[in-house]
């Protein structure tokens, strides 16, 4: 028996997870739905999973004519509408995290699977977060609302497959918090790091509530 397979799904290369919000809905601007989300950092060398998300967008687009037609008298070149996949040398020239990249922001009304490498659920929060290098799995869908019209990119499962550098806002990693090297206690210290690292934690969980696609560009 052939198996089924949807064109509008994408399970991505290793990617990096910016903005990652997996594991707590949050409303993009006040009254809209809470949602899951994250962006996903897509190297332009891996070509296999850009070939793989504009297929999935042209099915997108083929799938949803009806929708994207809407009231008016013809249905809009896909070129003319909005699509998920962007440039980010290009929209994000002044953020060297997405040099080299194309980013797509992906959300969902209902709470993602989140696995480990061997697939398994990942339970301790502090595992995920931005900066994670990890696989995705994507849909892609029309929509038409009030006349705005586009193609988006659904939320399915996340795979966490390695550590990476971990930021928040992608213009503050962890490498960038220096302290000068005459501080009493030195950072190299038993006592020290474990204190570091809580402290730097506590600080990422605070500053997500700041930092998020839509608070950076206005995005929904």
């Amino acid at each position: 028996m052939a198996t089924f397979t949807n064109p509008t799904k994408v399970v991505t290369g290793n990617v990096v997870f910016s903005y990652l919000n997996c594991w707590d809905p949050k409303a993009a601007q006040p009254g809209a739905t809470p949602k899951y989300s994250v962006s996903l950092l897509i190297k332009k060398s891996d070509t296999k999973t850009v070939d793989k998300i504009n297929a999935a967008i042209q099915a997108a687009y083929e799938e949803g004519q009806s929708k994207l037609k809407g009231n008016s008298k013809s249905v809009p070149a896909l070129n003319l509408i909005k699509t998920p996949l962007r440039d980010g040398d290009i929209e994000r020239p002044d953020d060297e995290n997405y040099a080299g990249c194309y980013f797509i922001n992906c959300n969902s009304a209902t709470a993602p699977g989140v696995v480990d490498i061997d697939r398994n659920p990942i339970l301790e929060r502090s595992e995920m977060y931005s900066g994670v290098i990890g696989r995705a799995s994507i849909n892609l869908y029309a929509y038409n609302v009030n006349g705005n019209r586009g193609i988006a990119a659904g939320l399915n499962n996340l795979q966490k497959i390695a550590d990476g550098t971990s930021y928040i806002c992608p213009v503050l990693r962890y490498q960038e918090l220096h302290w000068d090297n005459s501080t009493f206690v030195s950072l190299k210290t038993p006592y020290f790091k474990p204190l570091l690292h809580e402290t730097y934690r506590c600080f990422v969980s605070i500053s997500q509530a700041f930092c998020s696609p839509a608070w950076r560009t206005g995005d929904g």
